[in-house]
């Protein structure tokens, strides 16, 4: 109700133009609020494959240092499938090398995508650790 300028007291009705404006702005809304979402959950699944990237990275090269030089890669590339869910198995790439006195694991994973045929999706991650060479 709002007051009409026709005298003070007086009191007139709100015209019913804006009837059912909360729901047309709610429908225009839903797509945005899906597509934030999604692209939420996205960055979500990117973030989750770089931790898992990296800890199979330090589980790859904490095997990695204590094992011979012979059994290098198999031991690295072990733990890393160990630590990784089977999801990102698949498209995992292990490298494990020893340097002087250093042992090195990289890990590329390829993040899993919410709607496959996005453009520049899957994003690949890489994590790299490093440990001192344990002596023979």
């Amino acid at each position: 109700m709002t007051r009409d300028a026709g005298g003070p007291g007086r009191i007139r009705a709100r015209p019913r133009g804006d009837r059912g404006q909360i729901s047309v702005e709610f429908t225009g809304m839903v797509p945005i609020i899906l597509v934030t979402l999604v692209l939420l959950w996205q960055a979500v699944l990117v973030g989750y494959t770089f931790t898992l990237a990296s800890g199979a990275a330090d589980e790859g090269v904490r095997d990695a240092a204590g094992a011979g030089a012979g059994d290098l890669q198999s031991s690295c590339a072990a733990a890393v499938y160990e630590r990784l869910p089977s999801a990102w198995e698949g498209s995992a790439a292990i490298d494990c090398g020893a340097g002087d006195d250093v042992v090195t694991a990289t890990v590329r994973l390829e993040a899993p995508v919410l709607f496959p045929g996005f453009v520049g999706l899957p994003i690949p991650v890489t994590a790299t650790a490093g440990a001192a060479a344990e002596g023979e």
